[in-house]
């Protein structure tokens, strides 16, 4: 597992999820891992190829491509592509950079998400 890049912000948002047990004990355990190990920036030091809020995500999963929107919970509007960085797909890939791989626990097996492009996303 690579270390991961987060934001003061969304750091501080995925452990108030964690401690809220919000998450499965499989996925605390690694978002506790990965919390313990991540490298915290600044967003403007945040390198562009990496996930977080406020980004364009294309990722591989299961022979599927799909391009998302990445905000924050309460702008979250999956009808329109807009998906919380906490939603299942979000906590598994916020933090990778492009060409990552990240492996994570579902309710139906572990799922292997590949990052393909980060892109900023376009306002309306």
């Amino acid at each position: 597992m690579s270390e991961i890049i987060l934001t003061t912000g969304v750091y501080d948002l995925i452990k108030d999820h964690v401690r809220r047990r919000k998450v499965t004990k499989a996925e605390e355990e690694i978002l506790l891992e990965e919390l313990r190990t991540a490298k915290q920036v600044s967003r403007k030091e945040l390198p562009n190829d990496v996930v977080t809020i406020d980004k364009m995500v294309t990722v591989k999963f299961n022979d599927t491509t799909k391009t998302v929107a990445l905000v924050g919970p309460t702008k979250a509007k999956p009808n329109k592509n807009k998906y919380s960085v906490l939603s299942d797909l979000g906590i598994a890939v916020v933090g990778y950079k492009v060409g990552d791989i990240v492996k994570w626990p579902s309710e139906n097996g572990e799922i292997s998400y590949e990052i393909l492009q980060v892109e900023e996303m376009q306002s309306n």
